[in-house]
């Protein structure tokens, strides 16, 4: 069906009355389809209800009811995370109807240009930055999706002067058919969400429909260090952007390099650099003046700077907000010092890859919390990063033993396996105030779990925020 001019009149059904499902569910019903709202949760656990009914949206609660998809229904809307194999979304597939997340909707919508993120990890610190670098560079961005604001509540109110920069997960790219972005950013793709996807294939093919409607009018910002990544460039209908920690690119690209071509003859310093396409090369920043620590956020720096200067921003404005940035809350957030032991809160971390990364970032020893929801992985990636950078390690969550054993095979002695008790705050705040007990003055403790939180929390920020008020309790 055609957007939005063709959705009055039309039935549609929202699957899911999370954030995304009522706002869709209301932009739908403003240009006059037929909406009804569909919720497995009880009319008792769904307050959202209300507020729809009062503006003549159907909603069923408590369940799917046998009618609720009919060869009538032109369009399904789904919640990112209801699985394809949910009754609804199998039997509207059989009859051949659409079925989207609202990302698709938000882009029929939009009047600006779109930015679209995507990776494994550093996708919400990449947004940010981006967002700081167009603001800089006075370009009127507005962040959303992933993020914070549903995507489609932003793009009805962009403009043809703004950028819409959107944070897309895998979930959502996987149900999308037209959506198309200006720039595309790829920052990464590690082993994570098979639980959801069923297989790497599955999770790579919904990250790359970032890029499947693009034409030589649009630009792909991919991440050459990573091998998937730079596999995927000799496909790309778009112009790519690559970007590199490791190598000097010879074409249009955003790179680090040895500092003396801004003229700093000192092989210690680097500096970020874009090479544009006659071959002329930029200085950004020094990478040791970049705001926040760690080599993966070089990465997103990178890729921030090229999608930047692909939506036409200059140069010299970006500096500054690479300069000043200090971070996305729950992604290596300094929470306070006590007792002359730092701790940091990295609840985002919800694979292998990030919590990898983020010990990569740290200097002093460390006493790691980890675990949480069992999604199959052994966590051996995890045992080099043990081995350099681990002091002590205390496991907590579904995964707790495979975490400890890791621990083991790294050769370390203080390992701690919290039970779970009634309260998930609880048992974090036995976690905590074990890993104090392992904790000597200068070193760290840190919460990079490595796994997803829904095994005792709502969601990683849950987790984040109530780690933070028992580090500020200790």
């Amino acid at each position: 069906m055609n957007h939005p001019e063709q959705y009055r009149g039309r039935q549609v059904v929202v699957l899911g009355l999370a954030k995304s499902g009522v706002e869709v569910a209301k932009i739908l019903h403003h240009y006059g389809a037929i909406v009804t709202v569909n919720d497995r949760k009880t009319r008792e656990e769904s307050p959202e209800a209300s507020e729809l009914e009062a503006l003549g949206i159907s909603v069923v609660c408590g369940g799917h009811p046998d009618g609720l998809i009919s060869p009538s229904v032109e369009l399904v809307v789904k919640n990112p995370g209801i699985p394809y194999s949910a009754p609804p979304v199998v039997k509207a597939l059989e009859l051949g109807i659409d079925v989207v997340t609202e990302v698709e909707v938000a882009y029929h919508l939009s009047k600006a240009p779109i930015i679209g993120i995507t990776g494994s990890n550093g996708k919400t610190t990449t947004t940010t930055w981006i967002g700081k670098l167009l603001e800089a560079a006075g370009l009127q961005p507005i962040v959303a999706g992933n993020i914070g604001t549903p995507l489609c509540v932003a793009a009805e109110s962009a403009e043809a002067e703004n950028w819409l920069v959107a944070e897309l997960s895998s979930f959502q790219l996987k149900g999308t058919q037209d959506f198309r972005p200006k720039v595309g950013v790829l920052l990464n793709i590690a082993e994570t969400h098979l639980d959801y996807h069923g297989s790497m294939d599955d999770y790579i093919a919904s990250k790359v429909k970032l890029f499947a409607n693009q034409t030589s009018s649009d630009i792909a910002i991919v991440n050459w260090d990573d091998p998937v990544c730079r596999q995927l460039v000799s496909h790309l209908k778009a112009r790519p952007i690559p970007f590199s920690m490791t190598e000097e690119l010879t074409e249009e690209g955003v790179f680090v390099t040895p500092a003396f071509i801004s003229g700093v003859e000192d092989e210690r310093e680097r500096t970020i650099v874009y090479r544009d396409s006659e071959g002329k090369l930029h200085s950004i920043i020094a990478v040791h003046d970049i705001g926040l620590p760690g080599r993966f956020n070089v990465g997103n720096a990178l890729a921030a700077v090229a999608a930047c200067i692909a939506a036409g921003a200059p140069c010299e404005p970006l500096a500054e907000p690479l300069r000043t940035f200090r971070g996305v809350e729950h992604r290596l957030e300094f929470v306070e010092v006590k007792h002359d032991v730092t701790y940091y809160n990295n609840s985002k971390a919800t694979n292998g890859k990030a919590t990898m990364m983020a010990l990569g970032a740290l200097n002093q020893p460390i006493v790691l919390i980890a675990g949480g929801l069992d999604r199959g992985s052994d966590y051996m990636e995890l045992l080099p990063a043990f081995k350099e950078k681990v002091k002590a390690v205390v496991a907590l969550g579904q995964t707790k033993e495979k975490i400890a054993k890791v621990a083991e095979l790294a050769g370390l002695s203080d390992i701690a396996i919290v039970d779970t008790v009634d309260s998930a705050a609880d048992t974090l705040r036995n976690a905590i105030t074990q890993a104090a007990e392992f904790a000597k003055p200068g070193d760290i403790v840190l919460l990079s779990p490595a796994c997803a939180s829904w095994d005792m929390f709502k969601s990683y920020e849950e987790r984040g925020r109530i780690f933070k008020e028992a580090v500020h309790t200790l």
